[in-house]
């Protein structure tokens, strides 16, 4: 879940329980699967997938569950045929959401995304109504403990990277979506530890969002991130370490 920071769902990953392990391994499989289907099962030519395989990996996912997932993409195995779906909206304060799903029924989606909106007073909007407030990047994350900040951004630089930060524990490799895998694999061979690579949805701006409202803000964002379909929730809020903390 990204928001307030470049990459502020470092933190609530790294606290994950077994049960959002084993939602983390769902979500990557169906990574892997789209991936697959959309760019072929070569990782050589695809980077979404090299990137997803990479992901697999980070949470110790079995070589045979990859595989597995990349042939049902390929359709060398037989597999559910999932649709990639992004829906928009607003969340309390005005806060602008997107959420990205990967379902093999829309209809069932929709439903569960547009009840947890209604619920916490938020509201679904038509396409296009906020994804202009987001632009993709790529992110890849290194602990900074231990680690020498020159040697990060002499690293990253060198690999191919736009941008190199510091934020809350971890250095922030910035990348064009396509060049994740490439920036990783690169940083990697010259000796630096990556902890993550992902595709992310980053604000272009903030808002500030307190209180109650900023209290069922969150229950929003936790509500949506615990439905089965989704695999990515985006916001540009903007919320004190108390009410962060109680993100998921």
């Amino acid at each position: 879940m990204s928001g307030h920071s470049k990459w502020s769902s470092i933190k609530h990953k790294k606290a994950a329980t077994d049960a959002k392990r084993g939602k983390a391994f769902t979500r990557i499989i169906r990574e892997l699967t789209i991936a697959a289907k959309t760019g072929g099962s070569d990782p050589g030519g695809n980077p979404r997938l090299r990137t997803a395989i990479a992901a697999a990996k980070d949470v110790n996912m079995p070589l045979r569950n990859i595989e597995s997932a990349v042939k049902k993409g390929s359709g060398e195995q037989d597999g559910v045929d999932y649709e990639e779906i992004t829906y928009e909206g607003y969340g309390p304060g005005g806060v602008a959401i997107l959420v990205d799903t990967a379902t093999d029924n829309r209809n069932r989606t929709a439903s569960e995304v547009r009840h947890a909106f209604s619920k916490y007073n938020g509201s679904l909007g038509a396409v296009g109504s906020v994804s202009y407030l987001f632009g993709k990047k790529g992110i890849i994350t290194v602990t900074a403990e231990g680690v020498d900040e020159d040697v990060v951004m002499e690293a990253g630089l060198e690999a191919g990277a736009e941008d190199v930060k510091s934020e809350d524990g971890f250095f922030l490799i910035e990348t064009a979506p396509n060049d994740v895998a490439d920036v990783r694999e690169k940083m990697e061979a010259a000796g630096i530890k990556v902890e993550s690579g992902e595709v992310a949805n980053i604000p272009s701006m903030t808002k500030a969002v307190e209180g109650k409202e900023g209290e069922t803000l969150v229950k929003l964002l936790n509500a949506l991130d615990e439905l089965d379909d989704v695999v990515n929730v985006s916001a540009n809020f903007d919320l004190s370490d108390e009410l962060m903390e109680l993100l998921q």
